[in-house]
């Protein structure tokens, strides 16, 4: 699979979603996301421990090769601003794990609250 590389945005205090549409490499169509468990972090330096686990959502139709990555306002709250870096896990029932996403996450304080 090929990892992609998105660049994202998140107001602390706000709720934030991001949906990815993942394609098969081989075929350049929807990526069949049946039988897959997905994860991804919020980090500050690739070594440090995580600030954040999103929470990932395949929707109801999972051939459709979407994958949602989210946090809550709750969560988005307890982030310093700055930049960070982010990436998305996916595993299959065999157990074999491949990063799909990956890229930098500017966290900006919210004006309004």
């Amino acid at each position: 699979m090929t990892v992609y590389t998105s660049n994202i945005v998140i107001h602390t205090g706000t709720d934030f979603e991001q949906t990815f549409l993942l394609e098969d490499s081989q075929t350049n169509s929807a990526l069949n996301l049946t039988g897959y468990q997905g994860c991804a972090q919020l980090k500050k330096y690739e070594s440090s421990t995580k600030s954040a686990d999103f929470a990932i959502d395949f929707g109801n139709d999972r051939e459709s090769g979407r994958v949602k990555i989210s946090l809550s306002s709750a969560t988005s709250s307890s982030i310093k601003p700055g930049k960070y870096f982010y990436d998305v896990l996916l595993k299959k029932s065999d157990g074999t794990t491949t990063r799909v996403v990956e890229g930098t996450a500017l966290v900006k304080k919210a004006i309004t609250r």
